[in-house]
């Protein structure tokens, strides 16, 4: 049987965004992963253009091709996401920022761009999938594959689809390579 828990840890999030530290840990059987996210990376991408690349990262122990804005932070899509509405908002989008721009642009990604006015300001879509970044990633690499629902766009994500993963946590994956 298998426990997972997850404790979001947010010492004043009003003095987070201030200077502050905001603490995630993620417990799954006997493995966790323990991030501090600087206040400072928590800014959405600046409204304008933002372009979507495709990179090569390690994502769960293999490499994968990813999607990643034009700073090169990796990308996300958030499980409970519709193609009409995000779900993610306050604290939560604090942590994973929505992609903002009013006229994104790709670059080797093949899928449809598109942007949805919300409360988030004009969020992109690639496929009819709402795009964030998380504040504790950098260039290359990737923190938050399976964190709070949150998985990694690919450059295959299929539209109108359910939000799929990139590579299953190496928790799940059986002996038999499916």
């Amino acid at each position: 049987m298998r426990y997972r828990k997850r404790v979001l840890v947010a010492v004043g999030l009003g003095a987070a965004v201030v200077g502050g530290v905001v603490g995630l840990v993620e417990t799954t059987g006997s493995s966790s992963t323990t991030a501090s996210v600087p206040a400072a990376h928590t800014a959405a991408v600046p409204a304008g253009s933002a372009t979507i690349n495709v990179a090569t990262a390690t994502v769960n122990g293999k490499s994968e091709q990813i999607l990643v804005d034009s700073r090169g932070l990796p990308l996300y899509t958030y499980g409970p996401d519709t193609a009409t509405a995000s779900h993610v908002s306050g604290g939560l989008a604090a942590l994973w920022p929505p992609l903002d721009s009013a006229q994104p642009t790709e670059a080797g990604a093949m899928g449809k761009l598109s942007v949805l006015a919300d409360g988030n300001g004009q969020q992109v879509q690639y496929n009819g999938h709402f795009l964030y970044t998380f504040v504790s990633d950098s260039p290359g690499h990737v923190t938050g594959q399976g964190v709070q629902n949150f998985f990694i766009a690919t450059p295959g994500l299929s539209a109108g689809s359910a939000t799929v993963q990139a590579s299953p946590p190496a928790a799940q994956r059986s002996g038999y390579g499916y």
